[in-house]
C-alpha cells in the first residue's frame, strides 16, 4: 500500500454557512401580550416619537428625550430583542432626543417586519389579531410559544389575552 503524503489541496472546502436566527416571533417568555405590547407601543409612540426614518437595513424612531422615556423605551425593545431574535434594536441617547434603531438580518421577510415596525406610528393597531394577521398571514412570519420541549403556532386567543399559565 502507497501513501500519499498530506499537503495542500487544490479545491477548497465549502465554507460553512452562517446560522442566522429563525425568522419567528417566540412570545414564549414574553412578561406580556400582543394586546398589551401593541397597546405600549401606541403610548410609547403617542407620547414621545418626534419622527422616524427608513433606510435598507433599519428603521429608527426619534423619541423626545423627556424623563423616563430613555428607559421605557429600553424595556420594550429589550422586550423585542427577546422574542424576534432575526431583529436587533438598540435604544441610545442623542443630544435632546432618544433613538430607537431596529435592524434586522438580510432577508425579504424580516426587512417586512422592519416596514411594519416603521409603519406602527400611523397605523396605532389597536387590536393584537390585525398585527397577527399581518405577521402570520401577510408577512409569513410565524408567532409560536413553546409547552414544554414542543414549539407551536401561537393562536390568535393566545396572541392577544396571553396563555393560561399554570398556577
Amino acid at each position: 500500500m502507497t501513501e500519499v503524503p498530506a499537503g495542500p489541496t487544490t479545491a477548497q472546502e465549502p465554507a460553512d454557512p452562517v446560522r442566522q436566527p429563525a425568522i419567528v416571533c417566540d412570545m414564549t417568555d414574553a412578561p406580556d401580550t400582543g394586546q398589551e405590547r401593541l397597546a405600549e407601543y401606541a403610548r410609547l409612540l403617542g407620547s414621545a416619537l418626534i419622527s422616524r426614518e427608513r433606510t435598507p437595513g433599519a428603521m429608527r424612531w426619534w423619541l423626545r428625550n423627556d424623563e423616563g422615556i430613555e428607559a421605557w423605551a429600553k424595556d420594550l425593545a429589550a422586550r423585542e430583542n427577546a422574542c424576534c431574535a432575526f431583529m436587533t434594536t438598540a435604544v441610545t441617547v442623542a443630544g435632546d432626543r432618544v433613538l430607537w434603531e431596529s435592524t434586522a438580518i438580510d432577508d425579504p421577510v424580516a426587512r417586512e417586519v422592519l416596514d411594519m415596525m416603521y409603519e406602527l406610528p400611523e397605523r396605532r393597531w389597536t387590536d393584537a389579531g390585525q398585527a397577527y394577521a399581518r405577521f402570520t398571514g401577510g408577512i409569513g412570519v410565524p408567532i409560536v410559544i413553546s409547552d414544554g420541549q414542543v414549539t407551536r403556532p401561537a393562536t390568535p386567543e393566545e396572541v392577544r389575552g396571553g396563555r393560561p399559565r399554570p398556577i
